[in-house]
């Protein structure tokens, strides 16, 4: 994301009164306290999404297409909807053993078939003052977690560095973005051979609990060597003000990496053109750019140098894992989608990346973001990193979010899923401290009110998450049929801007087909984005439509904001908010208006008094929409604390998170359905999976209101059954 909109995000705004954040009658409180599902409860997706045995033969690979399969079955692609396990002693640490038992069934229960352990660097040396001194509460709380997934079908993917601050002892900061050892890894061996004892005393340590370590486990998947570790993305987290832009820990690899490239002083200013009289290429004394802003020959070959350097750096701790026994995928660099980051990702086994939509950059009051809608830039956080993918990889999404307290917030649950599915995206991990809880009114700071990046606690994000088990983990949206290679070259498409990304005007095909980098011979390309960029996505469309690629009857009209996938599966339109997607198994649309009714085949939505999520998604498959009997009927609104306040009427800014019960914001909505039935029946379905009694009934047509305002209390879920 552009730096610029990460400071803009989090600066604070002073002076303005506060603002209550609803009005009582029209946020209902949850009364639910226990979250744990009972299994057979409507919300128990065990049967139908079944975890595999984890074993050598469902060891997770990379298939001959570039897609994860199991290593038994190499020649059919799985899709793994990812946990994102991402605690700290603020959201209650690692649970004890009966809690990890407990944890790790209900993540089965939910749909989730693998996790992503983030910062157990930062709770293994919490409170510890001497290097490597793990705690051996939470060393042997986070061995018996493993095992406890593993006993339950989920795989595992592990960073091999989340906090900066490694496992030197003394620090209080862990997750914080102080400390420099991603840097210096890149250049320094004091801290290489840091991170590689880490490995060695943490992944090549033998768990008492599946008596193998978990660098030889069948269960991990993917070691991520370091989280959001790039040079320039480390650079721009530790930026400040009267302070340079880069390290000076870059100034002497870089000069001679210049030295290498250029004869003489004299060819370097002939290149570049602007060297100062004290820039001597032969002293060394050649300086990093001033600006990161500013576009130059310089900043280029600052990139180019960059570049150079992550690829041997990944390659050299990727021989680490190697040479301790791994033989699972190994990635990095996994945010920023830059044209630099692209070219440092090419030849990492698998690309992983993380994007978020109205980022928030902390919790304290002032905290802001922006209040808007993902479908009103046509999804452009999904479309960013698309176009970072390389094809012939699997690709895997470490961390999205849309995040909390954003009011559109209910579009991640369709928006995400659906094009990670059609994309053929391999791993979809919307990040948090953890995606489920057991219950409401934990003793913790991060868990005595929603915030952002805690999912488990808000119904409209745990409401998305169901939705991605069947949408995305199901397949009840399909691959895309079509794939339009990106053209690169190499290190001749670099340009003289640090922030250069692959333009908007191109990665809005990813609306329609899948997309991704690939290899290109610079002086031909058959069918897809040639290099340069100077093309725009209507006229490959309609080139696409020409020669048969593209159905000739797609809807997709790139001007007025009209995109149809080339299924037929996913419509979006921009002005009208819209998210639409109609497949055999799940319908569904996404909205911040309803001016006309939405008619998705099977199911119609007539009216709605506000924006929402709504979903129809059928339970007796093989059986679809037309022949199932039951059906998952899914209604989000929005939610919010109690007493939550805004320092303005627009609710950017957060003065105050407030306390639990959580607010659900009451709606309606008008559904028909084009089946009939001898009876039937709708009942809500509480949060914790309970069917309550029946609010609707009826013979024949179906047809109803739907209201999440229930005799039990508000609920984003409900069961609609038929008979004859």
């Amino acid at each position: 994301m552009n730096s610029r909109s990460l400071l803009a995000a989090a600066t604070i705004f002073l002076g303005c009164p506060a603002f209550a954040a609803y009005a009582s009658d029209q946020w209902l409180p949850v009364r639910e306290t226990s979250l744990e599902m009972r299994a057979g409860s409507p919300l128990d997706f065990s049967s139908i999404l079944p975890n595999e045995t984890i074993d050598a033969g469902h060891r997770l690979i990379a298939g001959p297409n570039g897609q994860l399969a199991f290593a038994e079955a190499p020649e059919k692609p799985v899709r793994m909807l990812c946990a994102s396990l991402a605690w700290s002693p603020a959201s209650g640490g690692f649970p004890d053993h009966d809690g990890a038992d407990r944890y790790a069934r209900q993540l089965a229960l939910h749909g989730y078939n693998i996790a992503r352990l983030h910062f157990t660097d930062a709770s293994l040396m919490f409170g510890r003052q001497e290097d490597f001194d793990f705690d051996p509460e939470t060393l042997d709380r986070i061995h018996y977690l493993l095992a406890a997934l593993k006993r339950n079908g989920i795989h595992w993917i592990v960073d091999g560095l989340s906090s900066p601050r490694g496992a030197h002892g003394g620090y209080d900061d862990r997750w914080d973005a102080n400390g420099d050892l991603k840097l210096l890894l890149h250049f320094d061996e004091e801290a290489f051979a840091h991170w590689t004892m880490l490995q060695q005393k943490f992944l090549a340590r033998v768990n008492p609990y599946t008596g193998v370590a978990p660098i030889r486990d069948d269960a991990l998947a993917l070691v991520i060597l370091a989280n959001e570790n790039g040079i320039e993305f480390d650079a721009v987290v530790h930026d400040r003000p009267g302070k340079p832009p880069y390290d000076a820990a870059l100034a002497a690899p870089f000069n001679h990496w210049l030295a290498k490239r250029y004869p003489s002083t004299e060819a370097l200013a002939e290149a570049w053109g602007d060297l100062e009289d004290d820039e001597r290429l032969e002293a060394a004394s050649v300086k990093l750019p001033a600006d990161r802003y500013a576009d130059s020959p310089r900043m280029r070959d600052l990139q180019a140098f960059i570049t150079e350097v992550e690829r041997s750096s990944a390659a050299r701790m990727s021989k680490t894992l190697r040479d301790l026994g791994y033989r699972g995928l190994i990635s990095t660099y996994n945010n920023w989608p830059t044209v630099q980051t692209g070219l440092s990702r090419r030849d990492l086994e698998a690309v992983t990346m993380n994007t978020y939509h109205d980022w928030v950059g902390g919790y304290s009051p002032g905290s802001a973001l922006l209040q808007t809608s993902s479908i009103a830039d046509n999804v452009n956080y999904v479309r960013m990193i698309a176009a970072a993918r390389w094809l012939g990889k699997p690709f895997v999404v470490s961390e999205y979010d849309h995040l909390f307290w954003n009011r559109y917030r209910y579009e991640a649950g369709l928006v995400m899923p659906a094009y990670a599915a059609l994309q053929g995206w391999d791993v979809l991990c919307r990040h948090g401290h953890g995606p489920i809880t057991l219950a409401y009114g934990e003793p913790y700071p991060h868990k005595k009110a929603m915030l952002p990046y805690a999912i488990a606690l808000d119904p409209i994000a745990r409401a998305g998450e169901t939705l991605a088990a069947l949408v995305y983990r199901r397949g009840d949206v399909a691959t895309s049929g079509i794939t339009i290679p990106f053209a690169v070259h190499g290190e001749e498409d670099l340009g003289e801007d640090m922030q250069a990304r692959e333009p908007e005007q191109l990665t809005d095909l990813a609306l329609v087909g899948r997309i991704g980098l690939k290899r290109s011979d610079p002086s031909r390309l058959d069918i897809g984005v040639a290099q340069p960029r100077t093309q725009n996505s209507a006229d490959i469309l309609a080139e696409f439509r020409d020669i048969g690629i593209l159905p000739a009857g797609n809807a997709t009209d790139v001007e007025s904001g009209l995109y149809e996938s080339d299924t037929g599966e996913i419509v979006l339109q921009r002005a009208a908010g819209q998210l639409r997607v109609s497949t055999p198994l799940t319908e569904a649309a996404a909205f911040s208006s309803l001016r006309e009714p939405i008619d998705l085949g099977v199911l119609r939505i007539e009216r709605s008094d506000g924006n929402a999520l709504v979903a129809l998604s059928a339970l007796d498959a093989p059986a679809t929409l037309a022949d199932s009997r039951r059906f998952l009927l899914i209604f989000a609104t929005d939610a919010q604390n109690t007493g939550m306040i805004f320092r303005d009427s627009e609710e950017k800014f957060i003065e105050d998170f407030g306390s639990l019960p959580v607010l659900i914001r009451r709606g309606e909505v008008d559904l028909r359905l084009s089946r009939t039935a001898g009876k039937w029946k709708l009942s809500p379905v509480g949060l914790d999976g309970t069917v309550r009694p029946a609010v609707e009934n009826g013979k024949g047509a179906i047809s109803f209101r739907l209201s999440n305002h229930t005799p039990g209390g508000p609920t984003t879920y409900f069961l609609l059954e038929l008979e004859d």
